[in-house]
């Protein structure tokens, strides 16, 4: 799965702004209150509003008039995505669609659109089509030689009109693209870390195979990988020592009172220190290694400012993680205040964002003809950041 483009309206900031052909690894810049945290908010919304409603996910952010864009509460919010997913044993280019607006003070699914192509040419297919909790899921999509009259439309009335129809259609194996566009959503991780939730003994009763988006299932995890994937942890070990000066090994170990914690040996000490002794930098950095080594990963990783409690020289081993990830198949976005990170990236990666007149716009290194003329050259995106060369980039 890969997103290509995302298109936003009266989203938060975003009054109206396109994406495209977003890269498997998207790095994004910008000055504080640009909208970075607001462009990340978008794929913990989507996902929010799956696993509970419109209205839910609407309030835990302050309600409809904190969403929608400042001057634009009589209109609908509208968010689009295409992206790459496999349905029915192909590769399909699916468009998702879902507009949101306020009736009788209540948050409400005006339109909720599903489509994709079915061959090579011709218009694509509402395979799901909803308004206000009404509408239609087609249940023989997979045979492409139907035409699109034949093909069977099932009408559906929802519990409420704020909720999404790929919520409940999509638990259905045979509504093909709605099940596969839900399961995608649902592995979608948003990360929420907090070093101090990752620290500390679990009950070792526990069981978790990913890691948490707030990291505080973190010894359970590991404990997963090192009886179920040794090879794995092995490799998270080396990465570890590698990267952290007197880290020798690393193991999730049960207490008497049955919990669980990791203790990390130091080579210039007998025994090892828990995990409650061991700086920020060392936690957050097997976190991550926990998080781009799951044997299963996720279709998309959000991370915002992974630089945080590492040291820099670190940050460009970091980035050639997240893209490994990428490359491996799940989709990589991070925002970034880190020069040494930007460093790390390749000039088809980066996005910034700038602020104008209260609306947020975004903009490419590659359609910079001056960044792709130093790039070429052989400078680094994080150098020519500090210079000035991101036009709108810096806090005025």
């Amino acid at each position: 799965m890969r997103i290509e483009t995302i298109r936003l309206k009266n989203f938060k900031a975003f009054e109206n702004v396109e994406l495209t052909d977003i890269p498997s690894f998207c790095i994004v810049v910008g000055a504080n209150g640009t909208g970075k945290s607001t462009m990340f908010d978008v794929f913990g919304f989507l996902k929010d509003c799956l696993t509970y409603n419109v209205s839910s996910a609407m309030l835990s952010r302050g309600g409809f008039k904190e969403v929608v864009s400042r001057g634009k509460s009589d209109q609908a919010i509208c968010i689009e995505l295409q992206f790459r997913l496999n349905i029915t044993g192909a590769e399909r280019l699916v468009t998702y669609i879902l507009e949101i607006a306020q009736v009788a003070g209540k948050a409400s699914v005006e339109r909720e659109i599903l489509r994709y192509k079915r061959g090579a040419h011709g218009s694509p297919y509402h395979f799901l089509d909803f308004r206000r909790g009404r509408g239609y899921a087609v249940t023989n999509e997979e045979d492409f030689s139907k035409t699109e009259e034949q093909l069977e439309r099932e009408q559906q009335t929802l519990d409420s009109p704020d909720m999404l129809a790929v919520k409940g259609l999509g638990q259905f194996q045979r509504f093909k693209a709605a099940n596969a566009f839900r399961q995608m959503l649902e592995n979608w991780y948003v990360s929420d870390f907090h070093i101090n939730l990752a620290r500390g003994s679990k009950d070792a009763a526990g069981y978790a195979e990913h890691l948490s988006v707030s990291g505080d299932n973190l010894q359970l995890v590991a404990n997963h990988l090192y009886e179920n994937h040794p090879e794995k942890f092995k490799t998270i070990i080396t990465k570890m020592r590698e990267r952290v000066p007197g880290i020798g090994d690393i193991n999730p170990e049960p207490t008497a009172d049955g919990r669980l914690l990791l203790k990390f040996q130091d080579g210039s000490f007998k025994d090892p220190f828990i995990d409650k002794y061991v700086s920020d930098g060392t936690i957050k950095m097997f976190a991550y290694l926990v998080l781009l080594y799951d044997p299963n990963p996720h279709p998309l990783l959000c991370v915002e400012e992974p630089e945080n409690q590492l040291y820099p020289k670190l940050l460009w081993e970091l980035a050639e993680e997240f893209r490994s990830y990428a490359n491996r198949g799940g989709q990589v976005f991070v925002s970034t205040h880190s020069p040494d990170f930007l460093n790390a990236a390749q000039l088809d990666e980066v996005f910034w964002l700038v602020k104008e007149k209260g609306f947020t716009r975004v903009k490419r290194a590659r359609d910079d003809g001056q960044i792709s003329i130093y790039m070429k050259d052989g400078d680094q995106m994080g150098y020519l950041w500090k210079q000035g060369f991101f036009e709108g980039a810096d806090p005025k």
